[in-house]
């Protein structure tokens, strides 16, 4: 095949089907350290000797099951350089690839809910089968197409003996949020965090992401239910629209009388500093708890926003793919709203700041209500304190008032 011309300006004479390939070769070698860290020998999980760590062959995509303390003692290794930051190469290729799923997701979403849509619209099949099927769905395109474009390391930390994943019940699930991303590494990965006889979840979602048509296609199909509030920018103070309360309220108990699991974010909003922990949590998750007394379990998201920032000035510059999720076991039905607030506050933001547990003893106190007990008990004796404080300063003020009396009535 000749590729010059009599000029001999090759490149711009080349034929369409070689300089395709060129491109593709292109990509390949700039995608090859990507695809090649995945599977490096260098990415070890540091644990105490004595826990059992189950990892698939691949370690770009792994699920973790841990025995007693591992997570408290296991950090997430970082993929590359000095704490997992890119280099330019790499961050443009791991660009590339997020941007080829997101483009993906687009295509494939639509193209593979329209035969669910058909099949309801005909009524062959009921509203809560159509939310069920599109759900599984969604799920099964988000997690094939991260695999065809591999821009995240995954890891998945499981309790080995979590009863939840064994033998699942109704269940309120709540998360942090760090990323654009969430979502769909949340749904990808739902078969390793919640195990394969899971329940279908309908998560609670901000309805201005309905004005991206592909969102609004999958959140409806899957009967994801909308909260109303104001567009005030990521870090901002949440304003909810009150009058959206009863019918997402309501929207809520049909969908636990179907037979779905619920899942929140408590902060509402996506986080553009994890590192310094949650932004205020909102106590609507305990509110739903109470009302269909369903235990709470809480699930901790690290690393997302380091590939797709919440904040509009850093946005997709990717400076890490190391991503974690934490599935913490033993659900639990919170006394209070405070009590929820301060668990997920200390529990999920030490994970989603630092890619591990907090010490295992401080971890183990907060998850079966101890450290709240302590909480509380130090602040009624702190209360105490001052008060027996004001108490003395009362007392010295009357002591001080009559000694003045006394010797006012003695000069007269």
């Amino acid at each position: 095949m000749n590729i010059t011309s009599p000029k001999g300006n090759g490149i711009d004479n080349m034929t369409f089907p070689l300089r395709l390939r060129l491109n593709l070769a292109a990509i390949l070698l700039l995608a090859m350290p990507i695809y090649l860290q995945g599977f490096a020998p260098v990415r070890r999980v540091h644990r105490t000797p004595t826990a059992t760590v189950n990892m698939p062959i691949s370690s770009y995509d792994r699920k973790i099951t841990l025995n007693s303390s591992t997570a408290s003692s296991m950090e997430i290794p970082p993929t590359t350089g000095s704490q997992g930051s890119l280099n330019k190469v790499q961050a443009t290729v791991v660009k590339f690839l997020m941007v080829a799923y997101i483009t993906s997701m687009c295509v494939a979403l639509p193209a593979s809910l329209l035969p669910v849509y058909l099949l309801h619209k005909a009524k062959f099949i009921s509203r809560v089968r159509k939310e069920k099927l599109s759900l599984k769905v969604v799920q099964f395109c988000s997690r094939w197409l991260m695999r065809l474009f591999p821009f995240a390391s995954k890891t998945v930390l499981v309790d080995a003996d979590d009863e939840q994943v064994k033998n699942p019940e109704p269940i309120i699930w709540v998360c942090n949020h760090i990323s654009m991303l969430d979502l769909f590494f949340v749904l990808a990965l739902d078969k390793k965090m919640r195990g394969a006889s899971r329940r279908p979840i309908k998560i609670l979602y901000w309805r201005g992401l309905e004005a991206n048509p592909i969102t609004r296609i999958f959140c409806k199909m899957c009967g994801f239910i909308p909260v109303d509030m104001a567009n005030n920018g990521n870090g901002n103070a949440n304003e909810y629209d009150p009058k959206s309360f009863r019918p997402m309220l309501k929207s809520v108990k049909e969908a636990i009388d179907e037979g779905f699991d619920i899942g929140i974010l408590p902060e509402g909003q996506p986080n553009p500093t994890p590192e310094k922990g949650l932004q205020p949590v909102f106590s609507g998750a305990f509110t739903l708890a109470r009302m269909s007394q369903r235990p709470i379990k809480m699930i901790g998201l690290y690393g997302l926003h380091r590939m797709w920032h919440p904040s509009d000035e850093i946005g997709m510059k990717c400076t890490g793919r190391d991503m974690a999720v934490r599935v913490y076991p033993n659900g639990r039905l919170f006394k209070d709203a405070e009590e929820f607030t301060s668990t997920f506050d200390h529990v999920v933001g030490y994970f989603g700041a630092h890619g591990r547990d907090m010490p295992e003893k401080e971890l183990q106190m907060w998850l079966d209500g101890s450290m709240w007990q302590t909480e509380l008990s130090r602040r009624k004796a702190t209360r105490a304190a001052v008060e027996d404080i004001e108490q003395e300063e009362v007392t010295k003020k009357e002591s001080t008032d009559g000694s003045a009396n006394t010797s006012m009535q003695t000069t007269n």
